[in-house]
């Protein structure tokens, strides 16, 4: 699918770009302090990441925010939480607004609409995307149309102009993996093959994100590096020059992801270090990236 896709207009050979999810930033910072908005883009564009996954922010903050894109160089994607087609059509207005929308992110809101239903929505969705000439990649995501593994390999073979941003932790939690199995590794096969990109978490069957250790020692990791890097070998395959391979790590803060504990004085606090973990992904998917292409 020509339009559903990223490219940079060159000749060069299929990139891939580390991204950082600006939600992750939440609550991120030194010494009891959170990073200040300035603090966190010099922090993203200091770890070599080159791109930013977020909300759009609101009008008032658009300048400042394009001004900083600039400086620091880095690309913009954006989200989108539509129910029916009239709110992805909204979503689509406000990217264009903003403008320098890379692709939009979209997990759909409606994990009860299934079959026939949902393939004709998710078609609507695509549709108007394509309309507007914006990338749109379905997230697969619990809690929205995507939740279902099984359905969800259904629509990617209902509908060819489907891309998916994938995220293997909803699965592996929903389904309480701990390892893998042959069925299993049949359908993520075939979410696999249309990988636009991808969201660095990974999940032990039972959190939806761990810590995975100082160095990635953790046993699942092994799992979601060998997912990943089929999820790279495919999008390589398909590739031409100048297209753009998103990954965005997406550690999510407390009250959502982020597994916490009590002190002594009774503030929730953190067990794992967001920051550094990010980091750690960041270190373990380029070098999956430099494995993939070896191996194509």
């Amino acid at each position: 699918m020509e339009w559903n896709r990223i490219t940079d207009g060159t000749a060069n050979p299929p990139r891939l770009e580390l991204q950082q999810s600006w939600w992750a930033m939440g609550g991120l910072g030194e010494n009891g302090k959170e990073w200040t908005l300035e603090q966190k883009f010099e922090k993203i564009a200091e770890a070599g990441f080159k791109g930013i996954c977020g909300f759009l922010p609101a009008q008032e903050e658009m300048d400042k925010w394009h001004r900083l894109l600039d400086h620091y160089r880095l690309s913009f994607s954006t989200l989108a939480f539509p129910r029916k087609l009239e709110n992805m059509v909204e979503s689509i207005r406000l990217a264009k607004q903003f403008g320098r929308v890379q692709y939009i992110n979209t997990q759909v809101m409606e994990p009860f609409v299934i079959d026939q239903e949902a393939i004709r929505l998710l078609e609507e969705l695509l549709q108007v995307s394509k309309e507007a000439g914006i990338p749109n990649f379905i997230e697969t995501h619990r809690g929205t149309i995507t939740q279902d593994l099984i359905r969800t390999a259904n629509y990617v073979e209902a509908l060819p102009q489907l891309q998916l941003m994938i995220d293997l932790s909803h699965y592996v939690v929903a389904g309480e993996l701990n390892g893998t199995c042959a069925k299993t590794e049949a359908l993520f096969e075939r979410l696999l093959a249309r990988s636009a990109g991808m969201h660095a978490r990974v999940s032990n069957g039972e959190q939806v994100q761990i810590d995975i250790g100082e160095n990635g020692e953790h046993p699942m990791v092994s799992h979601f590096a060998r997912w990943w890097r089929k999820g790279m070998k495919s999008w390589l395959r398909q590739a031409k020059s100048g297209d753009v391979f998103p990954f965005c790590t997406e550690l999510g803060p407390p009250k959502y992801y982020a597994i916490t504990r009590r002190d002594g004085s009774g503030r929730e606090i953190e067990i794992s270090d967001r920051w550094q973990q990010a980091l750690l992904f960041k270190r373990m998917i380029e070098q999956l990236w430099q494995q993939a292409n070896l191996e194509e």
